[in-house]
């Protein structure tokens, strides 16, 4: 099981994000729009995950959009919202999960056109629980490509730039409420363990109303970048110096 993306909730269209980001030194671009859903995003892809900045883009569709990830945007609005987990057996994913005793979305169709006019499907699995201020459960994926194709496809897109490979995601820290008993929980969400191949999970205590993901850390970090009420440990320069 691999980090797929982390999705943090902006207030801001796509462009200004990445306008934002360019001037920290980091290379991110414009994603595209969820147009059953209401939304649309920026993208930062780095090694092998991506973080997405999401935002409401029309308010209707997002309000009548039946779809956990949009009712958890319109509940917090601004913020680490949720992480998302990478599968190539999606199907069994939902199957372990069910055994042990979550109610789950079943595997769902999805898709978005991006800014170029590409359309770029998927699926997802989500726990079903309520929006609330407890910590949601992460959400999986499993990309219509495989992982060398779609990260090919990245590069050639203009997306994925090597010095956005060198970059890596060493742990996202959750604050929650109960520590053992969140521990419990993630680890049967996520098969046995709380290290991903590519990311460790780690929660702490807090005492904040809302429990989520406070904090994403970097490999190399020496500096801390609030953005839109999430922190980020980021490397020091970023990845274009001199620009």
């Amino acid at each position: 099981m691999y980090l797929d993306h982390i999705v943090h909730f902006v207030d801001e269209n796509p462009q200004e994000a990445v306008n934002h980001w360019k001037e920290l030194g980091f290379q991110a671009v414009v994603g595209g729009q969820h147009l059953k859903w209401g939304t649309h995003n920026a993208l930062f892809y780095v090694k092998d995950c991506y973080i997405e900045w999401l935002a409401v883009e029309n308010v209707d569709i997002a309000n009548g959009a039946n779809h956990p990830l949009t009712k958890l945007l319109l509940h917090d609005k601004l913020g680490f919202g949720t992480i998302c987990l990478r599968t190539e057996a999606i199907e069994e994913v939902d199957k372990r999960l069910q055994a042990h005793g979550f109610d789950t979305s079943g595997v769902l169709q999805a898709e978005r056109r991006t800014s170029t006019g590409k359309l770029i499907q998927w699926q997802m699995l989500f726990v079903e629980e309520e929006v609330s201020n407890q910590l949601p459960s992460p959400f999986f994926i499993q990309w219509q490509e495989d992982d060398p194709v779609r990260l090919e496809n990245l590069r050639k897109s203009g997306a994925l730039l090597t010095e956005n490979e060198v970059l890596e995601i060493e742990k996202c820290i959750l604050g929650v409420h109960d520590v053992a008993a969140s521990t419990e929980k993630w680890t049967r969400l996520l098969g046995g363990k709380l290290n991903l191949a590519n990311c460790r999970i780690e929660f702490k205590a807090t005492d904040r109303g809302k429990e989520r993901l406070e904090k994403v850390v970097f490999k190399n970090a020496v500096q801390e970048v609030t953005f839109a009420e999430g922190v980020y440990a980021l490397p020091e320069k970023g990845n274009n110096k001199g620009n």
